[in-house]
């Protein structure tokens, strides 16, 4: 049997290297890695999909991602900030409520034990009701909603509650209450420590996954239409075709229907869900530390367009040049609003402004700036989502191809759980094969 794989990202990747047949991996761009591919420029490391670091709760995943990498792996601990009004508010934020002035510290105490403390509360909606019910007022007020509102660059109340149970934690009572007495306590605590290439970046591991597939890939290969002929699919990117016995597809869902020349209704369901695009800002620093943080969050507005900044030489010092540092932030944006289109340099003036409004940098320290954007960079779960991705499965499903991946599957999906579902498609496969 010989099977293409459409999309050469981590995930079609790590179905190449597992399985126990011919293949063939087609990708579109000129390298591997799709959102995990890295900029490496004038001794920067920047990852252009935003800051990627390795970890899971599933042990053969984390196992199989780090064993990729040999020797050229370092780990971290986590120290992540909330940046709340000038201060650094301990991550997540309902573990650093200590830090917060005595009155904002109460109340979000008060509201939260409010909230765990009813009897009968009435099932939420939407996100939105979900952060309050969950956090109480205090904290949904302060962060969640400001910050969910920021990244989703979407209406909180018409966000619905497929992705959350395994997305947001719900913090326990004992902790919150010790976070604001001061008593340190971790949340999240499956990513407290992390992993991350000594060298090339999130792309390094990519590299690796590349030497297992034994170029059985092909690179520059837009998919321009997929047909079924004689019992085959027959892929072309307009000049060559390409013939296999089964079809997994790893890239964006809007872009499979569409070269699958599907029926009217899946086009106007696929064109119907939702999903952001991501700017990264990389900037390149004439000081040896920045400050010993891993990532810091922004919720408000006025502290700048970014939802997140990471400190990449924080994990590494090796992706940055002797005495220089790394910054990366990221803004998420719709494709169609505008600021995707803007040019490098006014987008860089925002940063480094806001950047230096805030006393997190010096901008007359930055001595390389680069900007990157990706169209495709998270999935929203509008209050459409569910009948508009069941259309679209079943139809593709009928057909025969596999979904596997982020923008596949149309999933919020971390690198962990991609990876987790490429090991479990190339399992189905392999099994198959000896049946």
């Amino acid at each position: 049997m010989r099977i293409g794989v459409l999309g050469g990202g981590l995930t079609g990747l790590a179905l190449g290297s597992l399985l126990h047949c011919d293949f063939e991996i087609l990708e579109k761009n000129m390298e591997l890695g799709g959102l995990c591919r890295s900029l490496q420029e004038d001794g920067f490391t920047f990852d252009l999909g935003g800051s990627h670091i390795i970890f899971s709760k599933d042990n053969d995943v984390l196992e199989f991602m780090t064993s990729k990498l040999k020797d050229n792996i370092v780990k971290c601990r986590r120290n992540t900030k909330v940046f709340y009004k000038g201060r650094f508010i301990k991550y997540p934020f309902e573990n650093g409520l200590s830090d917060l002035p005595l009155r904002e510290n109460l109340e979000c105490l008060y509201h939260f034990i409010r909230v765990k403390s009813r009897l009968r509360r009435l099932p939420p909606h939407n996100f939105k009701e979900w952060l309050y019910s969950t956090f109480g007022k205090g904290i949904a007020e302060k962060y969640l909603v400001p910050y969910n509102e920021k990244i989703w660059d979407y209406t909180l109340e018409k966000l619905s509650l497929e992705w959350v149970v395994n997305r947001v934690p719900q913090p326990p009572l004992l902790d919150v209450v010790k976070s604001s007495l001061g008593v340190s306590t971790e949340g999240y605590k499956h990513q407290l420590y992390f992993y991350y290439p000594r060298v090339g970046g999130i792309q390094a591991l990519i590299k690796a996954l590349e030497k297992d597939v034994n170029r059985e890939f092909m690179v520059n290969f837009n998919v321009q239409k997929v047909t079924r002929k004689n019992g085959e699919w027959v892929v072309s990117n307009g000049e060559v075709e390409k013939t296999y016995d089964k079809l997994v597809s790893t890239i964006p869902l809007p872009h499979l229907v569409t070269v699958l020349n599907a029926p009217e209704n899946v086009l106007a369901a696929v064109n119907d869900l939702r999903y952001n695009s991501l700017i990264t800002v990389m900037l390149g620093l004439e000081e040896p530390k920045l400050n010993d943080i891993s990532w810091l969050y922004f919720p408000r507005d006025e502290d700048g367009e970014y939802n997140r900044v990471s400190f990449p030489s924080n994990y590494s010092e090796l992706v940055a040049p002797p005495g220089k540092s790394t910054l990366l932030a990221e803004i998420t944006c719709k494709a169609y609003d505008g600021r995707l289109n803007r040019d490098d340099g006014t987008i860089v003036d925002h940063v480094t402004e806001a950047l230096d409004r805030n006393k997190i940098i010096d901008r007359k320290r930055v001595c390389y700036s680069n900007v990157n954007r990706m169209q495709y960079a998270y999935v929203i779960y509008d209050e459409n989502y569910g009948r508009n991705i069941q259309i679209v499965r079943d139809y593709v499903e009928k057909l025969g191809i596999e979904l596997c991946g982020r923008f596949s599957q149309f999933e919020y999906l971390n690198m962990d759980a991609c990876v987790r579902n490429a090991m479990n498609l190339a399992g189905k496969i392999n099994h198959s094969l000896r049946a």
